[in-house]
């Protein structure tokens, strides 16, 4: 870790050798262990667990360093918190989860569920403690070992990290490597039994392409533009406030914020009023205000403020939601901070319209009936979060029934994703595989079928030799055959 003239702390290269030696002595430790226990796996997470919950005080203040600013309440309560009672949960059902499935037959078979090896965690730098340490957790309850790369993004925060997990493990159980982006690359290619990314899609398919080099399983969390309808029965207050503050939580830096609103023509306008007016009772003031979170690094500032210009430079209607005094200097690119702000009118062609904003930029756009807000969302990639408000009608029936998404919630933000036991993922665009509850066990258990025929008969008997040269067995297939056929013209009424 460097200390530049300006006071940023960088993160310093990792060698690929220093990461293939991780990689060896736990694959070697693994290896020698076995399939451990369910009292070593809670062992494990247990000690995981108190590692991070021990540090909640110094990673909240090096988030807060290393964002630039950041409440460390709000650190505390997503990244030292937020995993926890899925966790819990996780422990209490090892057994359970562990026990082989035994298979009707015959043969006479099982399904063992049996760790995958050696599992590496890449997290993401908007929250970067638990979307690093919430895989880890299900990749031992699993039972296998983990390699976490923390995001180069934080050095501080993964410092702090990186102590207190050596403080409870050894290199060889679970371990944390640092690093820059080029070590990100590296662990990616490593020959890794299954890594687990929290990213965004161009990451994701990086990561993915270093992986099938070495025929690594790969589970991809990503994002996308994840849509909101709101229905014609919409409580639009309610919606209102539940949106504002699901677009600023974090500075919008989330991928499973809000991204744009489909509004009934009728109540456009007066629901830009009210999301308005939410806005303003979140952030009276917002240049100094503490609660208000910078963006993460310079590009991601510049990658924001410049889709707000390109959208306006082609007819989108701007408003920026800050108090007078402000305004004129907002955004601010010397404390990275970008105020709320709504789009409305904005054209077919501007480039918000395709790419993820991950900050705290809102689009609306009218209908006039529900068919045009799902068609608009159906012809789109895929996204991690879908969000509708209004009555479990037949609307929502319709909205859910031809929309696809990782998840939908109905009436607020984010829920689906909490719900204990519940899988969270993406799909498509927005990713592939899950994680929370049993999702996360099964995604890093490979579940290897056993089988032990019984009787003197072999199973390829017949089938090589002289013996399937005999007119007796093609004709026994043949007739087999026929009668396949038949059955299925008869149930297809041809």
């Amino acid at each position: 870790m460097s200390e530049q003239n300006s006071g940023t702390v960088t993160a310093e290269h990792v060698d690929k050798k220093e990461l293939e030696r991780v990689l060896a002595l736990q694959r070697e430790a693994f290896l020698a262990e076995g399939t451990p226990s369910a009292e070593v796996r809670r062992d494990r997470i247990d000690r995981l667990m108190l590692a991070v919950l021990e540090a909640a005080d110094p990673l909240a203040e090096a988030l807060q360093e290393d964002y630039g600013r950041r409440p460390t309440a709000l650190s505390k309560m997503f990244d030292v918190l937020s995993w926890l009672e899925d966790v819990k949960v996780n422990r209490e059902c090892l057994e359970e989860w562990m026990k082989p499935v035994v298979l009707d037959g015959p043969p006479p078979a099982f399904i063992e569920q049996k760790p995958k090896g050696v599992v590496g965690v890449i997290g993401a730098w908007n929250f970067p403690v638990s979307l690093t340490v919430h895989p880890a957790f299900a990749a031992l309850a699993a039972g296998n070992r983990v390699i976490m790369k923390f995001p180069e993004n934080h050095p501080r925060t993964g410092r702090v990290l990186a102590q207190a997990v050596a403080k409870y493990f050894a290199e060889d159980e679970v371990a944390v490597v640092l690093g820059d982006l080029e070590t990100a690359r590296d662990f990616s290619s490593l020959p890794l039994d299954h890594i687990v990314l929290t990213g965004s899609p161009a990451v994701g398919k990086a990561v993915a392409g270093a992986a099938s080099a070495n025929l690594v399983p790969v589970t991809l969390e990503l994002g996308g533009k994840n849509p909101v309808v709101l229905g014609r029965d919409a409580d639009l207050d309610r919606a209102a406030e539940r949106l504002a503050l699901a677009r600023v939580m974090n500075s919008g830096q989330v991928c499973s914020c809000p991204e744009y609103v489909f509004v009934p023509r009728a109540h456009l306008d007066t629901f830009r009023t009210k999301l308005e007016a939410e806005f303003r009772l979140l952030f009276p003031t917002f240049l100094e205000n503490p609660a208000a979170v910078a963006i993460i690094n310079d590009r991601n500032y510049e990658r924001i403020t410049a889709l707000i210009d390109d959208a306006t430079a082609r007819g989108a209607t701007k408003l920026q939601v800050v108090a007078p005094d402000e305004a004129a200097h907002l955004p601010s690119p010397g404390k990275r901070l970008i105020p709320p702000t709504i789009l409305t009118d904005v054209p077919a062609d501007a480039k918000i319209n395709d790419e993820e904003v991950f900050g705290p930029v809102i689009s609306l756009f009218p209908y006039d009936d529900i068919s045009e807000a799902i068609r608009y969302i159906q012809v789109r990639p895929a996204a991690l979060c879908a969000y509708y408000y209004g009555e479990d009608g037949a609307d929502f029936r319709a909205f859910v029934q031809g929309t696809t998404s990782g998840g939908v919630t109905r009436n607020d933000c984010f829920a689906h994703q909490t719900v204990p036991g519940a899988p969270f993922g993406g799909v498509g665009h927005s990713g592939y595989g899950a994680y929370h509850g049993k999702a996360g066990f099964d995604e890093f258990t490979h579940r290897r079928t056993v089988a032990a025929p019984e009787g003197d008969r072999p199973f390829a008997a017949g089938s090589t030799g002289e013996a399937v040269l005999h007119p007796d067995v093609e004709a026994g297939l043949d007739q087999f055959v026929a009668s396949e056929v038949a059955a299925l013209r008869s149930r297809l009424g041809r």
